[in-house]
């Protein structure tokens, strides 16, 4: 993967997403460090998925969802990782749109996301939710975790892609950033001209950057099916360039 990443797109660096693991023995780790340092790529970020509820309304299953994402900050902290994205799962159906509901779901999820945060400034590694389903589609949620949780190392991570029909991706990205430590620049189709068919890019990197002044890595998602993964993955690349 991390050949590929520098030798097949000229990047200098990847994100990992945790279902790529074959093992989390530290001596996979290491053959995965090694490949990076050989390669001088820089492993951004590790994106968590399937490892417990953080919101989760039983406590003895939210406090096990924590200690699972504790493994992978220490992953993360030996490979150099600036941060790791969570997911802000536990809630149920309908929840975003249920004012006392999503109260309670921020509440109970304050103590699990303040102990990872925690944890993560002791490891320098950042705990990040991608709007990735449910109430972290809505920026508004999101802001009032990230106020009430009130640590450095607790972040977003913007996705252009991930919001639903009723949600103004541009507003709910710019929300987003003052807490952003990573983005994902998701995209679908290119015209002939190079410019993404769905998305105004030109109007979200000026978000990112100009407003926003963030100047960190920007992962790129390619999520088409015109295209193949490489070549889409490619277009976006130039893309962004042309924006820089």
């Amino acid at each position: 993967m991390v050949k590929i990443c520098k030798q097949e797109f000229g990047l200098d660096a990847i994100e990992f997403v945790s279902g790529m693991f074959a093992s989390r023995e530290p001596a996979y780790v290491a053959q995965l460090i090694k490949a990076a340092q050989d390669n001088s790529v820089v492993i951004h970020l590790i994106m968590v998925d399937g490892y417990g509820s953080l919101g989760d309304a039983r406590k003895e299953r939210q406090d096990k969802a924590v200690e699972l994402h504790r493994g992978w900050v220490d992953i993360a902290a030996d490979m150099g990782c600036l941060s790791v994205r969570t997911n802000w799962q536990g809630y149920k159906e309908g929840t975003e749109k249920d004012p006392q509901a999503l109260t309670e779901f921020i509440n109970r999820s304050v103590p699990a996301f303040a102990a990872l945060a925690e944890y993560g400034a002791k490891k320098k590694v950042n705990v990040i939710i991608e709007n990735h389903g449910g109430p972290s589609y809505y920026p508004e949620a999101l802001v009032r975790l990230m106020k009430a949780v009130d640590n450095p190392c607790f972040g977003t991570l913007p996705d252009f892609g991930n919001f639903p029909a009723d949600i103004d991706r541009y507003q709910a990205v710019a929300m987003m950033m003052p807490y952003a430590k990573a983005v994902s620049a998701k995209c679908y189709d290119f015209g002939e001209d190079g410019k993404e068919t769905r998305l105004d890019y030109e109007r979200l990197m000026k978000i990112v950057v100009d407003d926003a002044g963030y100047h960190g890595y920007i992962g790129i998602e390619y999520e088409g099916d015109r295209l193949s993964e490489y070549d889409g993955v490619k277009a976006c690349k130039k893309l962004l360039l042309s924006l820089m």
